[in-house]
């Protein structure tokens, strides 16, 4: 039998909450949870509570920050205007960024929640 999953207050997490994403959201909200350490579950459960995301560095984080830089490396290649970047590019690379600038100055990074979508 599996052991029940409780929160940090002890309370028994037997509630599901499903909804639909388009692929594009789906890689933004992987991209964003890879880099911020947690499970996809506490990173959407501190989403939806307006909770700022603490990210430590660990391995996994910082093996996860590496193959986002790879990636943009990869597609600042292939365009030749920066404005060809997608608003999704846009946010997942200011929040690495920031991760990584964070993390080199004090060893652990705050991600804000954002409220709104920054306009291009």
């Amino acid at each position: 039998m599996t052991a029940k999953n409780n929160d940090i207050q002890g309370r028994h997490r037997n509630k599901i909450v499903a909804f639909r994403m388009s692929p594009q959201e789906s890689e933004v909200l992987n991209a964003k949870v890879k880099m911020s350490g947690l499970t996809k579950q506490d990173y959407m459960i501190a989403c939806c509570n307006d909770k700022d995301i603490i990210v430590q560095g660990n391995p996994y984080v910082f093996k996860s920050l590496r193959n986002q830089l790879k990636k943009f490396i990869k597609r600042f290649e292939e365009i030749s205007d920066l404005e060809e970047l997608e608003l999704d590019e846009v946010i997942l690379l200011e929040i690495m960024l920031s991760t990584i600038i964070a993390m080199k100055e004090k060893k652990k990074a705050q991600i804000k929640v954002q409220k709104e979508s920054p306009e291009k």
